[in-house]
Parts: C-alpha cells; sequence; structure tokens
C-alpha cells in the first residue's frame, strides 16, 4: 500500500506535505481515500499565523478553561481541517460500506483508516454532488446549531425544528463568508421574514447577492440606522430580532449589537483570535437589554440532547444543501486546487497574498 500525504502545519508560516505510511485496515476499521477536502479559513488559518489558543495554552475540558502550561496542541499540527469527503474502498466493520461515499473530519491527507466508534462517518446521498458534501460533517452543523441556538433563546427545551427561531422574525447576518452564508439560507428556508447579510467586501456581498439574499455594506451609511428605520415593532422598537454574528472581528460584534431591537439576541458563530476593544459594553448592549449567546458546535442548547445531536443537524445541512446545492456549487466554491498545492495555498491565504470563499482541495 503506497504512503499517505498529510498536510502539516510546522510552524508559523510553514506548512508542508508529508508521507506517512497507510496503517492496515484490521478488524473494525475502514479505509477511505478522499475525494475533496474544504479548507476553512478561520479556524485553519489560525494555525498557519500562529494565533490559536490551543497553540499557547492547555485546555482543561472538566474545568472549560484555557489554563497556563503546556499547549494543548503545538506544532507540529498534524491534523488540519474538518470538511473532507471520501469513498470508503476497504472495510472490515459492518458500519461502514465499501464503495460509500461518506464526510468525515480527518484533515486534509490522501487517505485514512478510520474506526466508526471512534470517527463520525456520514454517508452522502447519492443524490448529492460529492463536493458538497465537505459541508455535511461539520460546517453546515455549525450553521444549523446557530439557528438551533436562536430557537432554544425563545422557547428552551421545547424547540421542534430549526424554524422556530427564525420564523416570521427579521433577520440580520453578519459577516458573508461561509458561515454567514449558509447561515443566511438556513434562515431564509426556515420561513425568516426578511434576512440581510452586511459584509464590507463587495465580492463577499456579490456572492451572497448571487444566492439570493438581500445585502449591505456596513460602510455606506450607518446600517444600523439603516435596519431600525426599515424595521420597526413599534415607536420606540426597532431592529433585528436576531443576528447572527459570522465574521470573526470585534468590530462585526458590535455591529451586530446595534442592529438589534431591545432585548433582542446576536447569535454568535465567529471565532475570535484577538482582543475586544471595539465591542462597547455600556453602549447599545447595557441600555437595550440585549443578549449574547455563544453557538459552539461542541455543544447543543442545554436540555436539547439527545433529541438533537450532530447526526440531526447533518441531516438537516443535507436538506439544505439538497435545495440549494447547484447555486452553492457555482458561486460558493471559488477554487479548486489540487492537494499537493496545499502549502504554497495556506501560507497565501494566510499572507493575505491571496483571498477566495471556500477552497476545496482535490486529492
Amino acid at each position: 500500500m503506497s504512503d499517505e500525504l498529510n498536510v502539516v502545519v510546522t510552524g508559523p508560516g510553514e506548512v508542508v506535505l508529508r508521507a506517512t505510511g497507510a496503517l492496515p485496515v484490521v478488524d473494525g476499521t475502514f479505509r477511505v481515500e478522499t475525494l475533496f477536502s474544504g479548507v476553512s479559513a478561520g479556524t485553519e488559518l489560525s494555525y498557519v499565523k500562529g494565533t490559536n489558543p490551543y497553540l499557547s495554552a492547555g485546555w482543561d475540558a472538566t474545568l472549560g478553561l484555557f489554563v497556563t502550561g503546556d499547549p494543548d496542541t503545538p506544532y507540529p499540527v498534524e491534523r488540519l481541517g474538518y470538511m473532507e469527503v471520501g469513498r470508503v474502498t476497504q472495510s472490515r466493520t459492518p458500519a461502514v460500506t465499501e464503495g460509500t461515499v461518506v464526510a468525515m473530519t480527518y484533515g486534509h491527507r490522501t487517505a485514512y483508516r478510520g474506526d466508526p466508534l471512534v470517527d463520525r462517518v456520514v454517508p452522502v446521498p447519492p443524490d448529492l454532488d460529492p463536493m458538497l458534501g465537505i459541508y455535511v460533517a461539520h460546517m453546515g452543523p455549525i450553521c444549523a446549531n446557530g439557528l438551533l441556538h436562536a430557537a432554544a433563546d425563545l422557547y428552551g427545551s421545547t424547540v421542534r425544528d430549526l424554524s422556530d427561531g427564525v420564523r416570521g422574525r427579521r433577520v440580520a447576518v453578519t459577516g458573508a463568508g461561509v458561515v454567514g452564508l449558509l447561515t443566511a439560507l438556513f434562515a431564509r428556508r426556515a420561513g425568516a421574514a426578511s434576512v440581510v447579510v452586511l459584509d464590507p467586501t463587495a465580492q463577499r456581498r456579490a456572492v451572497a447577492e448571487a444566492l439570493g439574499l438581500e445585502t449591505l455594506d456596513p460602510a455606506d451609511g450607518d446600517p444600523a440606522v439603516v435596519l431600525k428605520t426599515r424595521w420597526r415593532h413599534a415607536a420606540d422598537d426597532r431592529g433585528a430580532d436576531v443576528v447572527f454574528q459570522c465574521r470573526g472581528q470585534a468590530s462585526a460584534l458590535q455591529l451586530a449589537l446595534r442592529l438589534l431591537r431591545p432585548q433582542g439576541t446576536v447569535i454568535d458563530l465567529a471565532f475570535y483570535q484577538g482582543g475586544a476593544e471595539p465591542v462597547r459594553l455600556g453602549e447599545e448592549f447595557h441600555h437595550n437589554g440585549l443578549s449574547l449567546r455563544c453557538a459552539q458546535i461542541g455543544r447543543v442548547p442545554r436540555g436539547l440532547a439527545p433529541t438533537w445531536d450532530r447526526d440531526r443537524l447533518s441531516a438537516e445541512t443535507i436538506a439544505l444543501l439538497r435545495e440549494y446545492g447547484d447555486e452553492l456549487r457555482k458561486h460558493l466554491v471559488s477554487a479548486v486546487v489540487p492537494l499537493d498545492e496545499a502549502p504554497a495555498l495556506l501560507t497565501d491565504l494566510a499572507a493575505r497574498r491571496r483571498s477566495e470563499l471556500q477552497v476545496v482541495l482535490a486529492a
């Protein structure tokens, strides 16, 4: 069996393609050969830039705290990426069938030996473009979980479906990256009365518009004034019912807070890697009695497990992809690059020598 190639970050700004011996398939395991692997421009580039907190601190899962001491994920980072799609070429477990196309989260590599007792394996339906399968195991559930948190904000443990938090409501989405665009489509599909996407980048707004979404440029006047003038609930009750914050900048969080109606909620899906001085908690957050709720994929809202788990969020993602798949394939995927070009690609993206919305590595 030939060697497998794996994308490894050896240090800040240093990415290599490393050959490793393929592990034999033994009882209870299977081998999947990669078709496509999606690049997460936020999480992955934080390892390339050296800004990810796991590089400098340990994570105490029991206490839920970052603690000083040995870093949780020191260099070299050998498992980079969480949007993989592959075909099962060999299986010695009845849980995984040979020939099946599956979505997994094993990192950018040409092949992988999986264990269904350890790895999450989501079959990609035959009617779905396999490339769109990059969203099925993890990225899509991140966005669906955002809607689930909005629903729990209203209904607690009695949530029935994802639409509970947005149906008939005015929704703003700050950030037109992959997370923001998928979240906006989830909200539109779930029956939101209005969905407006805000992003300072013209190219990203153009993609949102190509997907049929309304956009605003935060630099074109004050978007909070625009939306609060438009979205009137009562004379002194104006703004978005809920804002999904999907851009990893403190300034975007501050904007999200300003867009809300009094006692509204920001559902935060962003990954912040720096400070938050622009977030003015003494202003709208305080005077309008706002709420900020982090929707992190590591957990669903309290009281909703096990009814709502990641498999259910993947099923919601598949339903979204079935409806919008052609448009997403055309407009969201901005580049398809051979996996052996990943080191140069990732370093260029981290250094901002190149800008892409969604890069897919083809093995």
